[in-house]
């Protein structure tokens, strides 16, 4: 079973080091902000280095990670040039703390819902089948860590990140795992962006995700596992309370696919669709 991996969340919170992580980080965040668009050239080599004050060697490494996370491509005689967007690797937790950086937009925060819905509620039905006693524990741990975490977002959001890292590992499927970055960065965008808790609506949420855990140990997927994900993250007079807008999917000025349809539309978010438990098809917490 893999090991819970350590929490990210200084990538997004605090200022980079060296010169290299510096201007990788500066010219990274251009290419994701649309300064130089896909096709086009970066400038030359000697024009970088004038701008950062860097040594030639400095700027090569750069380029080297840049060209490692598929953003940008050289070619002798011809310079260096801003690859398409699909090679753009997102899973990079560098790369989304770039992308953190420029502001989390409407797009953005609804690609990482959509992102979510789709996998992590998989991801919770693979472990219900899979997880040892190991498993459990780790979940359990993080259930403890976001209960004890009272008054401190950032070590609630630690913990929460901690009990989905655990979900992912309990899957047994390690590109399900791998999803943990783009669940770091929503919720980096949650400690960011609310106020803290209620003390009511914190126990609340704990124990949603308690219940979660419990439905794992049972190996309850063929229980409407997913619902249960729904529910620790849909919970419409929570949200609203955090400034969200809820309501029947046809008020969105959409065609309702269920009569149970409803939608959401949250600052830390965006809009997504869902549907309430026991037929429920998101999983965002």
């Amino acid at each position: 079973m893999a090991k819970q991996q350590t929490s990210g969340f200084e990538a997004y919170l605090k200022p980079t080091s060296s010169t290299h992580d510096q201007v990788a980080k500066v010219l990274g965040a251009e290419i994701l902000a649309g300064t130089y668009p896909p096709g086009t050239k970066l400038p030359s080599e000697q024009e970088i280095i004038e701008r950062f004050g860097i040594s030639r060697t400095v700027l090569r490494e750069v380029f080297k990670t840049l060209t490692a996370k598929g953003m940008i491509v050289s070619k002798t005689r011809v310079g260096t040039s801003v690859r398409e967007q699909h090679y753009w690797n997102f899973f990079d937790a560098e790369v989304l703390a770039w992308r953190v950086s420029l502001g989390m937009d409407s797009d953005f925060r609804r690609g990482i819902a959509e992102a979510r819905v789709a996998v992590e509620s998989r991801a919770a039905e693979l472990a219900a089948h899979r997880a040892s006693a190991e498993d459990i524990a780790l979940l359990r741990e993080a259930v403890a860590g976001m209960r004890a975490a009272v008054g401190s977002r950032q070590k609630f959001a630690e913990a929460d990140l901690a009990f989905h890292q655990a979900v992912g590992a309990a899957s047994g499927n390690f590109l399900l795992n791998a999803f943990s970055t783009v669940t770091e960065v929503a919720l980096v965008a949650s400690f960011l962006m609310l106020p803290l808790e209620e003390d009511d609506m914190h126990e609340e949420t704990v124990l949603r995700h308690e219940r979660v855990v419990d439905a794992i140990e049972a190996g309850a997927a063929e229980l409407n596992l997913a619902g249960l994900f729904a529910q620790t993250a849909v919970d419409e007079k929570l949200l609203r309370a955090r400034g969200c807008r809820t309501g029947p999917y046809s008020a969105a000025g959409r065609p309702r696919t269920a009569a149970r349809d409803r939608w959401i539309d949250c600052p830390y978010i965006g809009p997504i669709v869902y549907m309430p438990p026991d037929t429920s098809r998101a999983s965002m917490c």
